[in-house]
């Protein structure tokens, strides 16, 4: 049926694009999914039919609860606002949350329960449940805290929402897999071809000898996957096929409601990993509805957070213990022309793969390098956006906020290469002693570690203070400069402590005090700078 031009557009649930979409987002999923296993089945020893019987099904409702809601959203207001154009919220498992409850929560009762006596299958029951209730806090917090949430958005400034998303996108994110790519030239080059000839180039791409036009993502997974086959990359593995295979049965979602009871006292012996991760959930979820808006498509703060919040309530209670939040990379899925369906997709066929047990077996087939450029085609669209549509004069501000995401991701490389030098072990510890190693190549290590702890909360304020001072509203910057001094001093901002094998935030009354005093000191010359400001003449 023609449309009729006459009448206003309607949105559509599914539209070609939402192909493109599907295959980005559900990558960006399947790689947490896939990292999930590694480390529950690796680092905590969790057996099969915890991973697969228990958790995945919890991811599964988590997904399916999220994306199902915000492709509704998007309908319903493409219907209020009388526009075909609008692209959900992308949304699925929150990255830092999974890394900070496995290691900071899970993985700590898990030793505690072992050197009590516990035997292996009774440590990785206690640890799963910690992790169930430390998702359960998180939850709350996203829920409580959307109902405040758009305050912070309305007089926090663009530039500094924006790239504080544009830091991690640029390193976590993009570097990540651009670093991948060159890795495996011969797999990663020719899929990063065909994402930027698509959606920056214009062009199509067709089946030879028909007029039937071939989706620029799915062309980059197949050609991908091709390639990995073709150069040895993948190769056939009759045991690793036979792993892969083993889990597949299907499995339902069921309530775990006793043993996040017994394990309620986790909430209070880890509060210190769960508030912080809480509140860089809603913050960064936030900042994803900025992001959205900046791109043209403006959403309902307190409902969008709340949702977010009901998923990783419905994760916790049905068995998961990773947090899902509104995803990094809106603008990329609508640059790309996704527009509902490629969210309700996603939720559905991840959910299907979670319920079936059929990851692994999904994994061993299509690797990770086949679809990684529309992921770093996205980090590229969140940076540029960070940019493009704050105003020209605040582009130092944008820039103030990218340093402590690339601050952080250089601590992370930095350790990750003390890891691979034989260092982080009960032998070979990480300790303060490493510090003037790093030194005398001019590398002030201590400060990326710094800028690390809280990244999200630093490259907001400082990205802020500086809109600020750009509009010459130093009494503003001041405040702004007075909260960081708060957050550093209880530990929230940049107060680190060594552990074996990692630098973790350090959370106590007085533990930032030399940060705070300095940007208390950092207060006061703005204050004086607001005081003695000539008014100018009328």
């Amino acid at each position: 049926m023609v449309p009729n031009p006459s009448l206003p557009p309607q949105p559509r649930w599914f539209v070609r694009r939402d192909i493109d979409g599907f295959f980005g987002l559900a990558l960006d999923n399947l790689i947490q999914i896939l990292v999930i296993v590694a480390l529950t089945q690796g680092v905590l020893q969790f057996p099969p039919a915890l991973v697969y019987g228990r958790i995945l099904p919890g991811i599964a409702l988590s997904l399916v609860v999220g994306n199902l809601y915000y492709g509704w959203l998007a309908h319903r207001q493409g219907q209020q606002q009388q526009r075909d154009d609008l692209t959900a919220l992308p949304y699925g498992i929150n990255t830092v949350s999974l890394f900070a409850y496995v290691f900071l929560v899970m993985l700590p009762v898990r030793l505690n329960a072992l050197n009590g006596g516990a035997s292996p299958d009774q440590a990785a029951e206690l640890a799963w449940a910690a992790g169930l209730v430390a998702c359960l806090g998180s939850g709350l917090i996203e829920v409580g805290g959307a109902w405040v949430a758009d305050r912070l958005r309305q007089f926090t400034p663009r530039a500094a929402l924006l790239s504080t998303l544009s830091g991690i996108a640029l390193t976590f994110i993009a570097i990540g897999f651009l670093l991948r790519t060159y890795a495996h030239p011969l797999v990663g080059l020719v899929p990063l071809g065909v994402i930027l000839l698509t959606y920056y180039g214009q062009v199509t791409f067709l089946i030879p000898g028909t007029r039937i036009e071939i989706p620029g993502g799915l062309l980059a997974v197949i050609l991908g996957t091709g390639l990995a086959w073709a150069t040895g990359l993948s190769h056939w593995d009759s045991t690793q096929f036979a792993l892969a295979t083993e889990p597949m049965r299907l499995y339902l979602p069921r309530p775990w409601l006793g043993s996040l009871w017994e394990q309620r006292s986790t909430l209070v012996n880890y509060l210190s990993v769960i508030v912080p991760m809480g509140l860089f959930n809603l913050v960064g979820s936030l900042q994803n509805l900025e992001s959205a808006t900046a791109a043209g498509d403006d959403y309902p703060a307190a409902p969008c957070l709340a949702v977010n919040g009901i998923g990783t309530l419905a994760a916790a209670c049905f068995g998961s213990c990773f947090p899902t939040t509104i995803y990094i990379g809106h603008p990329g899925w609508k640059a790309m022309g996704a527009r509902i369906g490629y969210s309700m997709l996603n939720g559905v066929i991840m959910g299907l793969f979670c319920l079936t047990g059929t990851i692994g077996l999904l994994a061993f087939f299509v690797p990770i390098d086949s679809g990684m450029a529309i992921v770093l085609w996205i980090g590229i669209v969140i940076v540029a956006q960070s940019f493009t549509a704050v105003p020209e004069r605040h582009a130092p501000a944008v820039v103030m906020g990218l340093l402590p995401g690339i601050a952080g991701w250089g601590a992370l490389i930095a350790k990750n290469a003390l890891r691979s030098a034989g260092l982080g072990t009960p032998a070979a510890p990480f300790s303060p002693d490493l510090v003037p190693l790093f030194e005398l190549s001019d590398t002030y290590i201590t400060g990326a570690f710094a800028l690390e702890q809280g990244l999200i909360f630093s490259a907001m304020i400082l990205a802020t203070m500086t809109v600020h001072i750009i509009d010459r509203q130093f009494g503003k910057a001041a405040l702004w400069s007075v909260g960081a001094a708060a957050l550093s001093w209880v530990g929230l901002l940049h107060s680190y402590q060594w552990t074996i094998a990692d630098t973790v935030i350090n959370l106590g009354w007085g533990t930032g005090a030399a940060w705070a005093a300095g940007y208390g000191l950092l207060a006061l010359l703005l204050f004086y700078a607001q005081w003695q400001q000539i008014p100018p003449e009328s």
